[in-house]
């Protein structure tokens, strides 16, 4: 076994023991296991980091066997530069839901924490997978969990909300699955992803592929029009559903697009270029304005993740280096901060056990230490420079400077409205007088509490005040991947 297998199967396998662990007056072993189980995931991807080539863009830690053999279905795994991030970064927030869930679950609390590990180790199978097939297994088994999380853990509605969740993501799924077997059949019958990027397809066969990506991919970001689905999603599922969400979950679509659509159908990319450009652009002004007028606090960070993504997808869109490894980073700052933002709300829902920004004011006067905590993560939000929130976003904007002036202005433009929205929200949460009884009453943060927001903000910093080993990692395999798109449209 590989450190890529072991990477995905330990956090599976720790789950798997927690679902058998059973009842909830086993909770503190319960909850014991999954702190050793999501540490123990966690260090087993620290290795890769100082195994990792920074100056090759070839898959490295490569695993590779038979699995259908049948029909040509392998266990194929590996890393580079665009992928290799996100597998810190699920092993990481996964560490951060398990100490977040500590006390606030008390029942079915092996379920839950297994659920957490056992969604993990899927996601980071969906970052490793080489065999067009294993990705789509991978892809599609992380809404199982999810689905489970929302539908047993989360609010009043819950069960509208996990299934609107699964039809949306599923829906979107089933044109990929056609699309992978399409070239399947036309690649002589392999489902590797290397040999799909090299195969040479038609301008009409590349079209129809690219949106048959779009359409599970989109969802999954999720991009306008078909984001509606996350708010309902994020104000019903549980603080910890909404940070895996929010850090790792919609990071599956974005990466899609670097892994299959710009690569198997580059004359597609580039010919639909200016739809997804303007697509990400009406995410980052107008679900932008939408979160302006939000009165729930999930709703409004929710609507905000939107608008970040939108970044995310601008930046691989203008196909250059600078744009698409901003966009990148900007998926990893994203995967801190909306972490952060959600978790923060959480330890007041906690507390007060509503989301209205009404129920609170003046929490700073009597939680002085998670109202420091808060202004960072909502200064990050922002995209205050020294932050990770500005890292990304600032390479996404000189790129698109770079490709067309008015496109980068007005994404620059837009940044007003994410500060807007962040500073209001916070002003009327956090500022001023006492709001009411409930706020009077407050308790600071705890030990527990405050080591997970310790975490998080040392991650928001050193990020966003030293970025370079994370585009380092990038450089090669980006420039790799716009040589092959370029190439292939000039042929």
């Amino acid at each position: 076994m590989g450190m890529l297998s072991l990477a995905i199967w330990t956090p599976i396998a720790f789950g798997v023991i927690l679902l058998a662990l059973g009842r909830d007056d086993q909770a503190v072993a319960v909850r014991r296991v999954a702190l050793v189980g999501a540490l123990v995931s966690f260090l087993i991807t620290l290795p890769l980091y100082l195994q990792f080539n920074t100056a090759s863009a070839a898959m490295q830690f490569v695993e590779n066997a038979p699995w259908i053999e049948r029909f040509n279905i392998s266990y194929h795994l590996g890393l580079d530069g665009i992928s290799f991030w996100f597998v810190l970064l699920t092993a990481f927030i996964n560490l951060v839901v398990v100490i977040a869930g500590w006390e606030v679950i008390t029942t079915r609390v092996n379920q839950y924490m297994g659920a957490f590990l056992i969604l993990s180790g899927l996601m980071i199978g969906v970052f490793c997978a080489l065999d067009g097939m294993l990705f789509y297994v991978f892809f599609e088994a992380t809404l199982i969990p999810m689905y489970l999380i929302i539908g047993i853990w989360g609010g009043p509605n819950k069960i509208y909300a996990a299934f609107k969740f699964f039809l949306y993501t599923l829906a979107g799924s089933l044109l990929m699955l056609v699309a992978l077997i399409y070239l399947y059949i036309q690649s002589g019958g392999s489902f590797d992803l290397a040999t799909w990027h090299a195969m040479p397809l038609g301008q009409t066969a590349q079209t129809l592929l690219f949106f048959a990506f779009l359409a599970a991919f989109a969802v999954k970001v999720p991009m306008w029009p078909v984001h509606t689905w996350l708010p309902d999603v994020h104000v019903e599922a549980p603080t910890g559903g909404s940070a895996v969400l929010a850090a790792i979950m919609l990071k599956l679509g974005a990466y899609g697009f670097l892994r299959f659509s710009l690569p198997i159908a580059p004359d597609a990319a580039h010919e639909w270029s200016g739809l997804m450009i303007a697509l990400s652009l009406i995410a980052v002004v107008y679900v932008g304005l939408v979160a302006m007028v939000q009165q729930d606090m999930k709703k409004l960070v929710a609507y905000s993740s939107v608008a970040h993504m939108g970044f995310v997808t601008l930046g691989f869109f203008i196909f250059n280096d600078i744009g698409v490894s901003g966009g990148l980073v900007q998926m990893i700052a994203h995967g801190f901060v909306s972490a952060a933002m959600f978790l923060s709300i959480g330890v007041l829902y906690d507390r007060v056990h509503s989301r209205q920004i009404s129920a609170y004011g003046g929490v700073v006067n009597t939680m002085p230490k998670f109202a420091a905590f808060a202004l960072l993560f909502s200064m990050a939000n922002c995209g205050l420079p020294g932050t990770a929130g500005f890292v990304g976003e600032w390479m996404v904007i000189l790129g698109a400077v770079k490709f067309n002036f008015w496109i980068g202005f007005a994404a620059a433009s837009a940044l007003i409205f994410g500060a807007a929205y962040t500073l209001w929200m916070f002003k009327r949460v956090y500022l001023g007088a006492v709001g009411n009884d409930h706020v009077k009453h407050l308790l600071d943060i705890n030990a527990r509490e405050f080591f997970m927001m310790a975490m998080l903000a040392v991650s928001v910093l050193a990020m966003g005040i030293y970025p370079k080993p994370f585009t380092d990692v990038m450089d090669a395999s980006v420039a790799q991947l716009l040589k092959h798109v370029a190439i292939s449209k000039l042929n």
